[in-house]
């Protein structure tokens, strides 16, 4: 796992620009989708989550209308990285693409909660899949890895979710997320505080726009949900 930078140690010019400290929790992902994933996590600490907030609604709103206005491309990148593991990215959606279909159709960003909300505009936006996670319900280090055969949780209004063979975050509990659809065990909701974010991004994504992805995520998770980074991972 790379070093990360210790409090009140500032990189100027290129990683982090202010004081991150390591987190408590450990993230890894699998050697053998080094060359597939290139996630990147963000630890964010004492957020306050509400139903609804209603000043996200015209940041939304105008997110929408731009996604309308000048759709992005599908991210073949992403849709490539399904395929690696084995997966079927038309059957088996990533949730950035389901979000810009609906939207495509005249749908709205789904509203579920205002961490939530934020999580699914950045997703939109930057066509990448996101993860989000309460960490109180998150039990030891966390790995990303293909699932194992047998392997499944609940899904969040929804049955079992399979992930033998799929590209999975689990900690010592199992599997508990994937770039597809969360776990009910996990789920952010109005009583989280702490979350992680993963952010699952394609092997051959750029440092420096993986970099900004989580800059931009990091400002509107504080504009709307308050509290602080308290970690960030990237290789």
């Amino acid at each position: 796992m790379p070093q990360m930078p210790q409090m009140g140690q500032i990189e100027q010019g290129g990683t982090v620009q202010y004081p991150v400290v390591i987190p408590t929790s450990s993230f890894t992902t699998d050697p053998a989708l080094a060359d597939i994933v290139r996630p990147g996590v963000l630890w964010w600490d004492g957020a306050t989550v509400v139903e609804r907030a209603p000043a996200l609604d015209p940041l939304l709103a105008h997110a929408e209308a731009a996604v309308r206005r000048l759709p992005p491309e599908d991210s073949a990148a992403v849709r490539t990285m399904y395929k690696r593991v084995g997966i079927d990215p038309t059957k088996t959606r990533p949730s950035n693409e389901a979000l810009l279909r609906r939207l495509r159709k005249g749908g709205q960003i789904p509203r579920i909660n205002s961490m939530v909300d934020v999580v699914n505009w950045c997703s939109v936006e930057f066509q990448l899949p996101y993860g989000l996670y309460d960490r109180l319900r998150m039990r030891g280090a966390v790995m990303l890895r293909l699932g194992r055969e047998g392997e499944a949780y609940a899904g969040i209004r929804k049955d079992e979710v399979h992930v033998a063979g799929r590209i999975t975050v689990a900690d010592e509990e199992g599997p508990f997320g994937n770039p597809t659809s969360d776990s009910a065990r996990t789920m952010v909701t109005s009583a989280t505080s702490d979350a992680l974010v993963v952010v699952y991004a394609p092997a051959d994504t750029d440092t420096g726009r993986l970099r900004s992805v989580l800059d931009t995520t990091a400002s509107r998770l504080a504009l709307v949900c308050g509290g602080r980074e308290s970690g960030r991972w990237l290789v």
